[in-house]
């Protein structure tokens, strides 16, 4: 199979039917074998009828259905575990993204041999209110993972099937599968200016309780990256170096009562900072342990709990 789309949606029954007439006949003119993996992440209208519709009149299309509302992200590692084309390209459900571009995406990590494109909506349609918190955001994440790309968080991104069948995304960590696929390995990540409408059904589902928790998620992909695989490296250090400079200040303390002075030395100030350097580190050494621990056996993080699918496999069918 030439491409998957993967479209992860919330409460969009109204853009669904255009969005896949559109992909559809991009895909058709273009000589693309294709399917459309459309992923309910708990909508409360009618947005899983019309994916069973749609899937009736064209077998190019297929769903998952959540049985609750887990977010984007949860939404597009499902979408990745089911994907079956060589080129993977995710797209909003809302009708902001155009399909238009899916042929060029296509080229560009088929044939010029990127590993994943972003998407740069580089003239936005949105209110000032999502704009400006985005641009924040995408300054720092520039600064943070040195990949310079203008916009991590555009929906419309492509990638080669190896990238997303080998990263990991939960939590708001789709705004950071850039970064996530840089750390991962994969170097070669280019970006493309893609038009962008304004929303033509509903409403925006951003809020700025999402700004908060993406630089949080950006705090532990920044973690994780680096010592999600060896917490000890991190706690162990941190817990060693406190702990000798503890203990460096008890040998120092010890050593100036029993030779050069007279008071005891629990009357200074300094024995105490030395006593909780010394607790503190042994804490921290104790944490990176079980942290090693927790990691080696951690295997539950992406378990979700899928109500119906779609045409995948045949594993289960809409009733």
């Amino acid at each position: 199979m030439d491409i998957s789309l993967i479209i992860p949606l919330y409460n969009e029954e109204e853009s669904l039917p255009e969005l896949s007439d559109w992909i559809d006949r991009i895909c058709t003119d273009s000589n693309l074998i294709y399917e459309i993996i459309f992923v309910d992440d708990g909508s409360s209208d009618n947005s899983w009828e019309v994916i069973k519709n749609l899937s009736e009149s064209n077998k190019n299309v297929k769903g998952i259905k959540f049985r609750r509302n887990y977010g984007k992200s949860a939404a597009l590692n499902k979408g990745f575990e089911a994907a079956l084309g060589d080129v993977v390209v995710t797209m909003d459900a809302d009708l902001q993204d155009s399909p238009d571009e899916i042929p060029e995406l296509f080229k560009l990590i088929k044939e010029d041999g990127y590993d994943l494109i972003s998407g740069w909506k580089k003239k936005r349609h949105d209110p000032f209110g999502k704009t400006f918190p985005s641009k924040f955001f995408n300054w720092t994440t520039r600064k943070i993972s040195k990949i310079k790309l203008h916009d991590f968080n555009c929906g419309l991104k492509a990638y080669k099937n190896d990238v997303i069948k080998n990263i990991e995304v939960y939590g708001e960590m789709h705004r950071y599968i850039p970064v996530i696929a840089k750390w991962s390995g994969y170097h070669k990540i280019g970006e493309k200016v893609v038009q962008h409408f304004p929303r033509k059904y509903g409403k925006t589902k951003f809020g700025m309780e999402r700004m908060i928790k993406g630089y949080l998620d950006l705090l532990s992909i920044t973690f994780i990256s680096k010592f999600g695989k060896r917490p000890m490296h991190l706690f162990g250090t941190m817990g060693t170096f406190l702990f000798f400079i503890g203990l460096a200040i008890g040998t120092y303390l010890a050593v100036a009562k029993f030779f050069f002075e007279e008071y005891k030395m629990t009357e200074r100030p300094l024995f105490y900072f030395g006593l909780l350097a010394m607790i503190i580190g042994s804490q921290l050494f104790v944490t990176g342990f079980l942290a090693e621990m927790i990691s080696r056996s951690s295997s539950d993080r992406n378990v979700y709990q899928v109500e119906k699918e779609i045409g995948l496999n045949d594993v289960s069918k809409s009733k």
